[in-house]
């Protein structure tokens, strides 16, 4: 990927702001994992490669963030795409995320026409409803393993929760926010996932031999429910990254208490791509002989191909190929 330049004002501001990191934690004697990831500088990174407004910012900001959070639920070497294909205006978004640690994407129509100011962050007149695609490549995979939900478009987080819920039978929450200044600059962004383990994922106490199927006792309810509500009262995550008052790791903690929280794993994410111009040279090459020949005689020399997934634009001379 070829990295564009922030400016040097938000460069610097970005430097004030705790790490992005991603911390992965555990809680109710292991009936609920979950991570959180601050963002900030990932969003500003996707941003700066596909040159995005506002709106676009937030569309593509939210479900990249999203798509982080699904990282540390891979096993062994894994790599996500999650498609969302819309009736909207946006027409729909891609995302990849790898176990690797890095995330890409793009969003289909990067000039989302906006007819009146925005009284609040409804996503249903932009996306619209619509399909939301994972599909699941392992290393050893011939083809990928892709399931598809219907979704109404409202709300990127819940959209994801809506696809665990349907596809995986998983009880997964997710939110993610991203917070701008009043010139539109992103100054705060971070997502977090909780989700509901089988009583056979606990801890001894809980024992391996418990089936799984069983209805969950009174007591377990209420911990869920408590949980539940705990997480859905967390104010913005990109207002309190911005506020700089409180780390990932005090969020957690003041977020859970009672429930005896514990971050097993701090992990980098980052908003990358693993293009690059020997790639496209490669690409370029593979194409029929007679159209390698029309840009020789013809042109354009070089050749400009622009990565959809970053926004990098690669000149290659057609000697080159």
């Amino acid at each position: 990927m070829i990295k564009s330049e922030l400016n040097s004002e938000l460069q610097t501001y970005l430097g004030t702001l705790e790490d992005d990191k991603l911390h992965i934690f555990t809680m109710a004697d292991g009936r609920l994992r979950g991570a959180l990831f601050h963002g900030t500088r990932f969003v500003n990174r996707m941003r700066a490669q596909h040159k995005l407004g506002i709106l676009e910012t937030y569309i593509l900001g939210q479900a990249s963030l999203c798509g982080a959070l699904t990282i540390p639920m891979m096993k062994d070497l894994e790599h996500n795409v999650i498609r969302f294909e819309g009736t909207g205006s946006a027409e729909g978004y891609s995302v990849e995320a790898d176990s690797t640690g890095y995330v890409r994407g793009y969003i289909y129509n990067r000039n989302i026409p906006v007819l009146k100011p925005l009284e609040n962050w409804d996503l249903k007149p932009f996306l619209g409803a619509g399909n939301l695609t994972f599909s699941r490549i392992h290393k050893d995979d011939k083809f990928p393993q892709s399931s598809t939900v219907d979704v109404d478009g409202k709300d990127i987080a819940a959209d994801f929760a809506s696809y665990f819920l349907q596809s995986e039978q998983i009880n997964t929450a997710f939110q993610a926010s991203i917070k701008f200044d009043r010139d539109g600059a992103v100054i705060g962004a971070g997502a977090m996932y909780l989700q509901v383990m089988p009583k056979t994922g606990g801890t001894a106490k809980l024992g391996a031999q418990v089936d799984s199927h069983v209805q969950e006792s009174d007591y377990e309810e209420e911990i869920l429910l408590k949980a539940e509500n705990a997480f859905r009262a967390c104010p913005s995550l990109g207002l309190l990254y911005s506020e700089k008052k409180v780390t990932s790791a005090d969020i957690i903690i003041g977020m859970f208490r009672e429930f005896n929280p514990e971050i097993t794993l701090e992990r980098d994410i980052r908003w990358d791509c693993p293009c690059n111009k020997d790639y496209f040279i490669s690409y370029l090459k593979n194409l029929p002989k007679s159209q390698i020949e029309d840009f020789k005689k013809n042109g354009p020399d070089p050749l400009e191909i622009t990565c959809r997934n970053c926004g990098s634009v690669y000149e290659i001379p057609v000697s080159e190929i």
